[in-house]
């Protein structure tokens, strides 16, 4: 999720084939006509070229991807307002969903993560913050790397010993840590009182401020790259315009939403920003080593699940601790 914003790609750009759509990188549409060709000449040399799918400078296929966001936003808001605990149950199928992404993103590429009790265990450590909060989250947690570990040690049998081992584990414990751990602190901050669910809605709305902040300013005025060697199209101008957006949404919502001081707000939205960022960027440098654009297909215009979740799995570490800390 593109919340430090972007700056145009130019031809030949940095990347390798197959990079994440970070890269930077300009690919001529399917279909695309060569220099000189008679006009009205497509690909295959006689009829009308397929029409592009619409992008924005930024890459997206615009209609899909404001469609998909605003079907995921309305529903969101709704499940949070009227049915909040039912907000558990939507957040632990993304949750499981995009473990699994990841996992077999994972295994594509010869990391074997164990994934069956890595997404059991998951669900273990999402689920068990309900009745238990964060001891049951930190347990589940605990018991699930252990389980990882034997599960690895041991998938090739008795009689062979297991190859990569201590580099598959280390990446299987910051899988796990990666998204159901840090999704489990939506869970407990859902489940604060009061008015849990309205905090939760804060500080997605928030992320959504910084994604749309980033964007809008680094379309428009990106021109000095953040942190070209890991993501090109992210620009200081795109930041700068998440820190906008999402402080004047911190403001309003801790405000309106929360009837509380307003510099909490404050706090929040510039926190929220910084890790919104980061998220992201960890997500694009895992997909450049991967040599993968996306984490899956599901979500047209965004790409899979896990796509969605970079910004928002650190975001909700830092909601719980701003907002328990300063309420």
């Amino acid at each position: 999720m593109p919340a430090g914003g972007a700056v145009p790609a130019t031809p030949g750009g940095s990347g390798s084939p197959g990079a994440s759509s970070d890269a930077g990188t300009t690919v001529a549409p399917s279909g695309a006509v060569p220099a000189g060709a008679p006009a009205g000449t497509g690909a295959a040399g006689g009829g009308p070229a397929d029409p592009a799918p619409r992008r924005s400078r930024a890459g997206r296929n615009l209609p899909a991807a404001l469609a998909v966001g605003l079907t995921l936003g309305i529903s969101c808001i709704a499940v949070l307002l009227f049915v909040p605990k039912a907000f558990i149950g939507v957040v632990g199928v993304a949750v499981g969903i995009a473990t699994w992404e990841v996992a077999k993103r994972l295994r594509e590429a010869d990391v074997l993560v164990p994934r069956t009790p890595l997404i059991a265990g998951g669900q273990a450590v999402f689920w068990l913050g309900w009745p238990f909060g964060a001891s049951g989250v930190a347990g589940a947690f605990a018991a699930t790397v252990l389980i990882c570990m034997v599960w690895r040690l041991f998938d090739h049998g008795l009689n062979t010993a297991p190859r990569n081992f201590l580099r598959d584990t280390a990446i299987t414990v910051f899988t796990l840590a990666w998204i159901p751990l840090l999704a489990s602190f939506a869970v407990l901050l859902l489940l604060e009182d009061p008015a849990g669910n309205l905090r939760v809605l804060t500080f997605m709305i928030l992320v959504v401020c910084s994604d749309v902040g980033g964007y809008v300013a680094g379309v428009l005025f990106g021109r000095h790259p953040m942190v070209p060697s890991i993501s090109p199209k992210k620009s200081w101008e795109g930041f700068c315009g998440s820190l906008v957006f999402a402080i004047i949404g911190g403001l309003l919502t801790v405000t309106l939403l929360l009837e509380a001081n307003s510099m909490i707000g404050v706090v929040l939205g510039v926190g929220l920003v910084v890790v919104a960022t980061l998220g992201d960027l960890i997500e694009s440098q895992i997909k450049r080593e991967l040599g993968i654009k996306d984490m899956g297909t599901m979500l047209p215009g965004h790409g899979g699940i896990m796509d969605r979740l970079d910004s928002m799995l650190p975001s909700a570490f830092v909601s719980w601790l701003v907002l328990s800390t300063l309420l």
